[in-house]
């Protein structure tokens, strides 16, 4: 999940670390912190954060592909690293295990909560639909559900449900019904079908706008994951989980995960006990945009738990 590469349909293209230099300003961690980084993906925050302190970094993430990916490229750092494939949401249990003996606590927790590019640019994962694949959109491909099941198993107004409220669809409704018509014939398979079904139900590409898929396979790959959920239990355990002076930073791509998280460091600072360090979030500068698209949508928020 953490870190997006410039895109060309390739999983070879070297992965970008979206606001890189921004997330370490506000991090800045102690010579000897711990740092969490929750979605580790190839490592790209995680090797900047070992490499201006001695800190020690547990790193988490679901797709075990980044885990293998993160372990090679971190595998400098020796002892100072441990990765873990996981939710994190589970984020106590794995500082607890990680660090047994003391309590679940950290110097600074950083999420990027965008699409890891080892898993968007391959076809086999089925998140893209710029590229043909079979619907799957798991991030852990060991849990059972996958989006064909959502695609072709769910009742019309279940499906125009996730669509509307997970991808802000106005053409829900549509799209659920010539979905339901479409898989009568046949199932929905592929990432290739599905995007010709939305685009004949949204009216082909918007003018100056995003695809008309792009909403639809967001609000899929959300269901699949759990993502909204994950991201509340992170929010609700992970600021307590600060040490004195700790910092939590969190980048987000779309609305729903960035209210969430607006509102959430706003109420910790309002109750006192936390600092809100982005009163607004922080946007990428238009050079970072220019080189790497996908970080175009990218908001930094930070909040700081009070000394």
């Amino acid at each position: 999940m953490a870190l997006l590469a410039a895109t060309n349909g390739s999983s070879e293209r070297p992965h970008v670390p979206v606001m890189l230099r921004e997330v370490c300003e506000l991090i800045r961690p102690a010579a000897r912190a711990l740092i969490v980084d929750a979605t580790v993906g190839a490592g790209g925050y995680a090797q900047a954060l070992l490499e201006a302190t001695e800190a020690r970094l547990i790193g988490i993430d679901r797709d075990p592909r980044a885990i293998e990916t993160a372990t090679s490229r971190l595998a400098a750092y020796g002892g100072r690293v441990t990765l873990t494939q996981a939710d994190f949401a589970d984020l106590e249990r794995v500082i607890g295990e990680a660090e047994p003996g003391r309590a679940a606590r950290a110097d600074a927790i950083v999420a990027d909560l965008g699409m890891s590019s080892l898993a968007l640019d391959d076809p086999a994962r089925g998140f893209s639909f710029r590229l043909d694949g079979p619907l799957d959109m798991r991030m852990d491909p060991g849990e059972p559900l996958r989006a064909y099941d959502i695609v072709n198993e769910e009742g019309e107004v279940e499906l125009a449900r996730i669509i509307y409220e997970f991808g802000e669809e106005r053409a829900s409704r549509r799209i659920a019904r010539m979905i339901v018509a479409a898989r009568r014939r046949h199932p929905i398979e592929t990432t290739a079908e599905l995007r010709a079904i939305v685009e004949r139900a949204a009216g082909g590409r918007r003018s100056g706008k995003i695809h008309p898929a792009t909403r639809t396979f967001q609000a899929l790959r959300i269901a699949v994951n759990h993502e909204l959920e994950s991201l509340a239990i992170l929010l609700e355990r992970g600021p307590m989980m600060l040490d004195a002076g700790g910092r939590m930073a969190i980048v987000a791509y779309h609305s729903l995960e960035d209210r969430a998280i607006k509102e959430r460091f706003r109420a910790l600072a309002r109750e006192g006990g936390f600092r809100l360090l982005t009163p607004k979030a922080l946007r990428p500068a238009p050079s970072e945009t220019a080189s790497n698209p996908r970080a175009r949508s990218a908001r930094l928020r930070c909040i700081e738990r009070s000394a």
